[in-house]
C-alpha cells in the first residue's frame, strides 16, 4: 500500500524491455523447448487438436503489444508433468521464438526453483515461481507472485511500491544491473516481469488444479482460488479461453516404473481451446461486487484515519479472508470450472460427478498428498 500523496504511478522511465541479452536468452528457451515439444507431440505421437484456428487468430490480434487493450487467460486441467510446455507444441513453430506473444506459467518453487541454474532456465522461459502450502509457509493465493500474475495481465502504470514497507535487497535480471526484481519470501530474489512495458497485457496459462491429477474417467479436480484472484482483479478484465487436454497422462502415467523420467511415445493426445468466454456475461455481475468491496474498505479506513491506497495486488485482511471476499473467490472459481467442463462435455466425455467441484472431495481421495488415491486416482507432485 501506499500513502496518499505518494505517486500513484510507475516511473517516467520505466523500462520497455529487459536487456538484449535476457531477450536472446528468452527466445532461446523458448524457441527450443517448443520446437522439441511439437517433435515430439506431433511427431511421435498421434495428436488432435480442436479449435486451434480460433486460438491463432487470437494471437494474431496479440502480436502488436501496443494495440493489446486487455490480456488472456487461458485455463485446463492438469494430468502431466508434462503438459506444460508439452501442450504448446501445438503451436507453429513461429510461436515458440516470440517470447512476447506466449504463455507465462507458474511453477513450484520447490521444484523448478532449487538452484541458480534451474532459477535461470525456468525465469527465461517464462515461468514465475510459485510456493506451494504443502511444503512452504510462504503459500497460498495471496503470495507475491500472484500479484505479480494480475500486473502482467494488466498494463502500466502501476502504484509504487510500498514506502512504508521494508524491501528486500534489489536484485536484478542477470544481465543488467538494474533493481526490476521482486521477492517471494522476503530474503530471495527474481525478476519482476511486469516491470516492463512490453509485458502489458500479457497471455498467462493457469492449472487451477494445482497438481498433476490422473483419474480413470478423466473427471478433474476441484480448482483452487488463484485463478479467481486474476479474474476479480486484474484491469480490465482479461480475455479468457478454457481448455482441456487428455492424452499426456499415458505419455507419463504416475504408476509408471523405471525409467521414470523417459516419456513413453506413440499415445493419442487431444489438446481443445474452447471458444472465448463472454467474461462480462459470466463474471461482470462478480467484478462489480469485488469493486464494491474494495470501495468499502477503503470507506473503512478513512474511518478510522487510515488514508492508503492500494498498490495492483495488495489486499487488506478484510479483503483476503472477509466472508464476502471468500464467496466471492469460491463463485468465481466453480464458474471458471464449469467453463472448462464445457469443453470437455464438447469433446464427447460424460458429464462427472458435480460433488468433484467442491474441495471436499479430497476426503474421497484418501486424504493423502500424492499417489494413488482411494477413488483409483492418482495425484503427482506438480
Amino acid at each position: 500500500m501506499t500513502r496518499e500523496g505518494d505517486s500513484a504511478m510507475s516511473p517516467p522511465n520505466a523500462p520497455s524491455s529487459p536487456s538484449l541479452p535476457w531477450r536472446i536468452g528468452s527466445s532461446v528457451i523458448m524457441g527450443l523447448t517448443g520446437a522439441l515439444s511439437r517433435a515430439f507431440i506431433c511427431g511421435l505421437n498421434k495428436t488432435e487438436v480442436v479449435g486451434l484456428d480460433k486460438f491463432l487468430d487470437t494471437l494474431e490480434k496479440r502480436k502488436d503489444v501496443e494495440g493489446r487493450e486487455r490480456g488472456l487467460i487461458t485455463v485446463s486441467n492438469h494430468v502431466s508433468v508434462l503438459d506444460d510446455p508439452l501442450i504448446w507444441g501445438v503451436l507453429p513453430y513461429r510461436y515458440a521464438f516470440d517470447p512476447t506473444n506466449h504463455r507465462w506459467g507458474l511453477g513450484s518453487y520447490d521444484i523448478c526453483f532449487q538452484n541458480k541454474i534451474l532459477s535461470s532456465f525456468f525465469s527465461l522461459g517464462q515461468v514465475l515461481p510459485t510456493h506451494r502450502g504443502a511444503y512452504s509457509i510462504h503459500g497460498g493465493l495471496f503470495q507475491p507472485t500472484i500479484g505479480q500474475v494480475i500486473r502482467l495481465l494488466s498494463s502500466q502504470p502501476f502504484p509504487k511500491t510500498s514506502t512504508t514497507q521494508s524491501s528486500p535487497p534489489p536484485v536484478t535480471d542477470p544481465f543488467t544491473a538494474g533493481t526490476l526484481t521482486y521477492s517471494t519470501d522476503g530474503r530471495d530474489n527474481f525478476p519482476a516481469p511486469a516491470a516492463y512495458l512490453s509485458r502489458k497485457h500479457s497471455w498467462v496459462h493457469i492449472f487451477p488444479e494445482g497438481r498433476v491429477h490422473q483419474h480413470p474417467t478423466k473427471a478433474m479436480r476441484y480448482f483452487k482460488w488463484g485463478v479467481s484472484r486474476l479474474i476479480l482483479e486484474s484491469e480490465p478484465l482479461p480475455d479468457i479461453i478454457p481448455m482441456f487436454i487428455d492424452g499426456p497422462q499415458e505419455l507419463m502415467p504416475e504408476a509408471r516404473e523405471w525409467p521414470r523420467f523417459i516419456p513413453r511415445a506413440g499415445k493419442n493426445i487431444r489438446v481443445a481451446f474452447g471458444e472465448k468466454i463472454d467474461g462480462e456475461k459470466v463474471f461482470g455481475e462478480l467484478r462489480e461486487k469485488w469493486k464494491l468491496l474494495v470501495k468499502l474498505q477503503k470507506e473503512a479506513l478513512v474511518k478510522k484515519g487510515v488514508v492508503m491506497e492500494w498498490d495492483m495486488g495488495d489486499l487488506t485482511e478484510g479483503l483476503k479472508y472477509g466472508n464476502e471476499a471468500v464467496a466471492l473467490r469460491k463463485e468465481v472459481t466453480m464458474r471458471i470450472r464449469m467453463e472448462v467442463l464445457n469443453v470437455r462435455r464438447s469433446l464427447g466425455y460424460p458429464d462427472e460427478d458435480p460433488k468433484r467441484g467442491l474441495a471436499e472431495t479430497w476426503i474421497e481421495e484418501g486424504g493423502k498428498e500424492t499417489g494413488k488415491m482411494d477413488d483409483g486416482s492418482y495425484v503427482g507432485e506438480t
